[in-house]
């Protein structure tokens, strides 16, 4: 059989995963051992060309001069979008699928061993984000991206029936599984029968997916922390009538893959207009700043970590700083929950609707395995703790379970096919 490897194209992380000849699931690292985020950065080099880099080294290029480069984040949530056809990156026009090819070259240039003559797989959510997801155009693009890095024979799988693969292989009798897998843009949700065998046999059940997880969370922080100390809920005046600052943008500067929007010429006109006659105009001020200086990043990392930090304590402080702009804001744990109760209920209704796809009632699942980062988070947890009973409930292999999944989902394939050549 050819060799397989599993390619988890993530919001925030990506991760690759080779199987070994010996059966074993082994990730690949790049040098730095460093994650390898979702992440590529542009800027003028000396020449005037425009120059690139991805993961930990676009960070480093952003971090090293963050007012003349330009950070792209998120890629994977505009794929099912039909309103993102291109954007302008330093004078130059990119389509998506380009800038997903970008990306992968550098995910995957120090692994072209591995990947020469593989049978490669790749995944995808059940459910592309965005209330207008086209699911179609999702996987196209996915697949356009793969095609223009150079791998344009890829099976695609569902992200958290490959997480459940990864699961099964610890069992030993049959079960019926509930795959949660949280990502930074989804939450999808896999019901699947595992009869180990031999053969292993896999049986989709049911499924559903809701484009929320990881980054809605950190909206939530931001929008309920951050937008008030720079203007979100003031209000400015116009010829003596008092207006309120529009909302809207609060809700881009919350949201990683739509800040960079806000570096419009027009849109920071506007704050700066509205500035002059607002309440508080140095928190608009403040807005513009980070806005123009590409502090996001920064800020969504200290965000982050606040949010990781609830997960194990009751309260935390989030800390951040950029220029005259400081914030050292203590968060409970309650509070956080109360701020993600529209999420949490919008998982509960689809971990529903996955039961409803597969026609059984929680007493019939046999285990839950979680896995991706906001499984970690408590209040998600005990949705599925409360659903089937916390002894159910297992959870693990947070950011790999879905690439080593992947991975030996291409092992399967592989093997049918050399079952059918006999």
């Amino acid at each position: 059989m050819r060799p397989t490897i599993g390619i988890d194209f993530g919001t925030t992380n990506s991760v690759v995963a080779s199987l070994q000849p010996d059966g074993q699931v082994r990730v690949l690292r790049h040098a730095t051992d460093d994650v390898f985020r979702s992440v590529l950065c542009f800027w003028n080099g000396a020449e005037g060309r425009v120059r690139h880099a991805a993961g930990p080294a676009a960070i480093e290029a952003y971090l090293d001069d963050p007012l003349d480069a330009r950070l792209i984040m998120s890629m994977k949530s505009y794929l099912a979008q039909r309103s993102f056809a291109e954007t302008r990156i330093l004078g130059q026009s990119y389509a998506l699928e380009p800038l997903v090819a970008l990306f992968l070259r550098a995910l995957l240039a120090p692994f072209a061993d591995d990947l020469a003559g593989a049978h490669v797989v790749v995944g995808r959510p059940v459910r592309f984000v965005g209330g207008s997801a086209d699911e179609a155009l999702g996987e196209r693009r996915l697949r356009a991206g793969f095609a223009l890095a150079g791998h344009a024979e890829v099976q695609v799988a569902l992200e958290p029936a490959a997480a459940g693969h990864r699961f099964a292989a610890t069992l030993d009798r049959p079960a019926v599984v509930l795959v949660a897998d949280f990502g930074g843009g989804t939450s999808d949700f896999s019901l699947l029968r595992f009869d180990p065998g031999p053969p292993r046999r896999v049986t989709a059940l049911g499924q559903a997916g809701v484009g929320v997880a990881g980054d809605a969370f950190d909206y939530r922080i931001i929008d309920r922390v951050i937008s008030p100390l720079l203007g979100k809920g003031g209000s400015y005046r116009v010829t003596g009538t008092e207006l309120p600052i529009p909302p809207a943008w609060y809700s881009s500067f919350a949201r990683w893959h739509l800040l960079s929007l806000m570096r419009a010429p027009k849109t920071l006109r506007d704050i700066e207009a509205v500035s002059r006659t607002a309440d508080h105009p140095e928190q608009l001020r403040a807005l513009v700043a980070l806005v123009k200086d590409e502090a996001g990043y920064a800020l969504y990392r200290a965000v982050s970590t606040a949010k990781a930090a609830l997960s194990a304590a009751e309260t935390t402080v989030l800390d951040f700083r950029h220029g005259d702009f400081e914030v050292a804001a203590e968060i409970a744990r309650a509070d956080f929950e109360f701020w993600i109760a529209p999420e949490l209920a919008q998982i509960r209704t689809a971990v529903d609707a996955a039961l409803a796809d597969a026609a059984l009632a929680p007493a019939q699942v046999d285990r839950v395995f979680l896995t991706g980062g906001s499984s970690l988070v408590p209040a998600v947890r005990r949705i599925f703790a409360e659903r089937f009973g916390e002894d159910r409930v297992v959870a693990g292999g947070e950011f790999v379970s879905v690439a080593e999944g992947l991975a030996l989902i291409g092992r399967e394939a592989e093997a049918n096919v050399a079952q059918g050549a006999e």
